[in-house]
């Protein structure tokens, strides 16, 4: 048995996970299928009745199965460039081959929703899939954040759009907007958002019952089942484990030394492997800034406004002045001992600005931060000896 103790909700959640990709592919000869980027306001398709894909988990997926690499040469193959996001070249190497792809790869989509909140590859991206599927294209363009709070032209220019969005949704599914069935959708979409506040919060305490490879497995209903009852019942049940392990001192970490924060998107091929020798030496990584991505706050009372708001505030769409506050303000309230960034070589749009980051935390409140360079799914990337290297040294430090 490991030392480590498992969190027995998060197969629960694997579990839940599997059956959403399979119950899809049943359900699209049925219902229309839209793929979606992760910052789209699903509940309103979730509230007509269109099935939701995330190529992004997908390509998550791909990584965490180590098949990401096969699925890129087949994309670069054809032309598409090694220095695009694995996500985006996984994806499409699962589109042009399916067969070597996990699940034989995602359904054909009848539309794809893109906005732009997230990073400019999802751009292109998409244009390349409504090429190769000859299926219609909505993109959602929502500005960058330069102020906080956001510019009240660009929420008014959002919420023009999602107007918009749903007459598009109309006419090219012929199924209408019902208000009522909306605002469901939008309370069990607050009510999941809180849930996941809330298991977030479990870091904070000492020890912390709850380790950033939990929260990586953890996140996915949070992304991709907002607005559902399978989301809240699956965070309600860790929720309840996580009280458990608090009131019986259980921590994701026995011996607990040290309190470490992540930044940047998983390492999905090494999830736990990566962090094995910080835990060995004690160490557990109690926040970081990609789980809470998923935090925005969703109002219900003006449903429309409401997601103007919350999908122009996405943590990446948001200025670095805003970045940097969020991230000390993690630091301070999670009371750690140092940071570990994964400069990501897909994703420049959260890597780009590390080594600023860096520099705040060890200038203002003098916790020392680690850059590791690797990439999310492409195992070509990542130098292990470097990597461990680095790792020893850093912990070494903290002693």
């Amino acid at each position: 048995m490991s030392k480590y103790p498992r969190l027995k909700s998060l197969k629960v959640i694997t579990r839940l996970m599997t059956r959403y990709y399979v119950q899809r592919k049943a359900l699209a000869c049925l219902k229309p299928l839209a793929y979606v980027t992760s910052g789209a306001p699903v509940e309103l398709l979730e509230a007509m009745g269109i099935l939701t894909l995330y190529p992004e988990n997908y390509g998550a997926l791909c990584g965490a199965r180590r098949i990401a690499v096969d699925l890129c040469e087949i994309a670069e193959a054809v032309g598409y460039p090694a220095d695009l996001c694995s996500y985006a070249r996984s994806h499409v190497g699962a589109v042009l081959e399916p067969k070597a792809a996990p699940l034989n790869g995602m359904p054909r989509p009848d539309l794809l929703i893109c906005c732009s909140n997230i990073c400019g590859t999802v751009l292109k991206w998409y244009e390349a899939l409504a090429d190769v599927y000859d299926a219609p294209l909505f993109l959602l363009d929502v500005p960058y954040q330069r102020s906080t709070p956001p510019d009240p032209h660009a929420i008014a220019y959002v919420l023009e759009q999602l107007h918009e969005f749903v007459a598009w949704l109309e006419t090219h599914t012929g199924r209408s907007l019902k208000p009522d069935r909306l605002q469901t959708v939008l309370q069990r979409s607050r009510e999941a958002i809180e849930l996941w506040q809330a298991v977030l919060a479990f870091g904070a305490h000492r020890p912390s019952p709850i380790n950033t490879p939990d929260l990586f497995v953890a996140m996915a209903p949070v992304v991709a089942l907002r607005g559902t009852r399978q989301a809240l019942d699956g965070y309600r049940r860790l929720l309840d484990e996580l009280e458990t392990r608090v009131a019986h001192g259980i921590g994701a970490v026995p011996g607990e030394r040290y309190r470490l924060l992540w930044d940047n998107i998983a390492i999905w091929y090494r999830l736990y492997r990566f962090f094995r020798p910080f835990m060995d030496a004690g160490a557990c990584f109690v926040t970081d800034t990609y789980t809470n991505a998923w935090t925005a706050e969703l109002t219900t009372d003006e449903p429309f406004s409401g997601m103007a708001h919350a999908y122009t505030g996405v943590f990446i769409n948001l200025n670095l002045s805003t970045r940097l506050q969020i991230i000390a303000d993690l630091a301070r309230r999670f009371q750690v001992d140092g940071v570990v960034m994964h400069a990501n070589r897909s994703c420049k749009p959260f890597s780009i600005t590390q080594q600023v980051v860096r520099d705040h935390l060890r200038e203002d409140l003098t916790v020392p931060a680690l850059i590791l360079e690797a990439d999310m799914c492409d195992t070509r990337l990542y130098n292990a000896g470097a990597i461990r290297e680095r790792s020893m040294a850093f912990l070494e430090m903290l002693a």
